[in-house]
């Protein structure tokens, strides 16, 4: 066995977590091949957040077989933790890791028997053995917690400017709306230490820019997501781990990734307003505008309270990018309803929204709603939505028309160079500067909005 390869679907953590494997195996000798390439062993790393995403999964699955009928195939992720039969009876080569804490049990086994022939039963028992790597590490097998190999901390996020560094992980929440509590119901979090260590590490290895990730990253250091059962109902713990990280010698971008508006606390905001790396863009999931839809999809926050939250980050933030997600049509949502989304919306001036159609996740609450609104009614409203995110992004954009912003370029490959700014919107580059090349940090007069993002031109090469 010599190559491997990964198929990723689905989230931040999930991309985090196929980059961890993607060391580990490097660790164990193998070489990394692309998806379209034959390999001796595959990873299909699987979502199944909605049913259209099991199902990408699914198919992900048949086409690595068909690509690799020799190859041993390993299908990890949320769609393989879930018990129910969406992934029954897998043929021949297809090995399903219901328990990632297995996962690298079960990949080293089959390294060291350098065939397809694994047993994975044999795999979850503890192994007394450590694998040497090239820089002479030791990935030992035990440990406090578990005698099983663990998938390492990055050392690099390979094929990205942008780092995305997990620090916590799982959900008890059960929105009613959401399968991912049944996935991933084990809160925990990452001791502050090992996220610094890691941090510093990848921007050593050239990352301009880290974004904090995790399942329910406002619940960092709780050991539950229900806020009513934290000290006061507040948790600071996410704010200290940004002021850690801010103070990593070389990081010269931090984002954090999606936050409920309840977790952002005065605290996060002064840590916020201290560092100037840490980018002014904060992802806030709004889902509806409305209280009774609010209710019904178990949100820990009331519209009123959303409002209040971003009155309070844009009287501390210099015109922050407040970006969101939006759900249309859960079973119930009335006219009046969806109004209250538009209004809030608008209200808000959003710089992104991300909208998203209901549709009903097999094993939650809502999938059993008997109020399902029509189809043509959900793309009716979806369309005033999208067609409402354009306008507000326009707008956001066109407040920075005429100024000098920091952009990360992201890819140099096309006629325009593509970069991001510190707002987080696109800036397109006219190639004119010859040394412009993917992960530098420019300075760039923003000169003309356009229909996606802004058009720009370089002032001055920051690094």
């Amino acid at each position: 066995m010599k190559t491997f390869a990964i198929n990723t679907l689905g989230c931040k953590v999930n991309q985090y977590e196929s980059q961890q494997i993607r060391e580990f195996l490097e660790q164990l000798g193998l070489n990394h091949v692309g998806t379209s390439k034959k390999a001796d062993m595959v990873v299909v790393n699987t979502c199944c957040v909605t049913h259209t995403a099991s199902a990408k999964s699914r198919q992900s699955i048949r086409k690595s077989q068909k690509l690799n009928p020799d190859a041993v195939i390993f299908v990890s992720g949320c769609l393989s933790n879930m018990q129910t039969d969406e992934l029954n009876n897998p043929s021949g080569n297809i090995h399903l890791i219901r328990h990632k804490d297995n996962l690298a049990a079960v990949l080293s086994q089959a390294v060291r028997n350098k065939n397809t022939n694994v047993d994975l039963k044999s795999s979850q028992v503890c192994q007394d053995t450590a694998i040497r790597t090239e820089n002479t590490l030791k990935i030992k097998s035990k440990n406090k917690s578990s005698c099983l190999p663990k998938l390492p901390q990055l050392t690099s996020f390979k094929g990205q400017t942008r780092a995305f560094l997990k620090v916590q992980d799982g959900c008890d929440g059960y929105c009613s709306y959401c399968i991912i509590p049944k996935t991933r119901p084990d809160v925990h979090s990452k001791p502050a230490k090992e996220v610094f260590d890691e941090a510093k590490v990848l921007v050593e290895a050239g990352h301009k820019e880290i974004v904090v990730t995790g399942i329910f990253l406002g619940a960092y250091g709780q050991g539950t997501v229900r806020r009513k059962k934290w000290e006061r109902g507040e948790n600071n713990k996410l704010a200290e781990l940004l002021e850690g990280l801010a103070e990593v010698p070389d990081l010269a971008r931090i984002r954090l990734s999606s936050l409920e508006p309840t977790d952002v606390t005065e605290r996060l905001l002064d840590v916020f307003c201290k560092h100037r790396n840490i980018m002014p863009h904060l992802h806030l999931s709004l889902q509806s505008g409305s209280d009774a839809i609010l209710k019904k999809m178990c949100r820990q926050y009331s519209a009123e309270q959303f409002i209040e939250t971003v009155g309070s980050i844009k009287s501390r933030l210099d015109r922050p990018a407040l970006t969101s997600d939006i759900i249309v049509g859960f079973p119930g949502e009335t006219d009046a309803d969806f109004q209250a989304t538009v209004d809030l919306a608008k209200e808000i001036g959003f710089a992104k929204m991300h909208v998203f159609s209901f549709s009903p996740r097999k094993g939650t609450v809502a999938a059993g709603s008997q109020d399902a609104i029509n189809n043509k009614v959900i793309k009716e409203r979806s369309k005033i939505l999208r067609d409402l995110d354009i306008e507000l992004g326009r707008k956001f954009r066109q407040r920075f028309i005429g100024e000098v912003d920091s952009v990360l370029v992201e890819s140099s490959k096309s006629k325009k160079i593509l970069g991001r700014s510190e707002r987080y919107f696109d800036v397109y580059i006219e190639k004119t500067v010859g040394r412009l090349k993917k992960n530098d940090l420019v300075r760039v007069k923003l000169t003309e909005n356009m229909g996606s993002g802004v058009a720009g031109e370089v002032v001055k090469l920051e690094s």
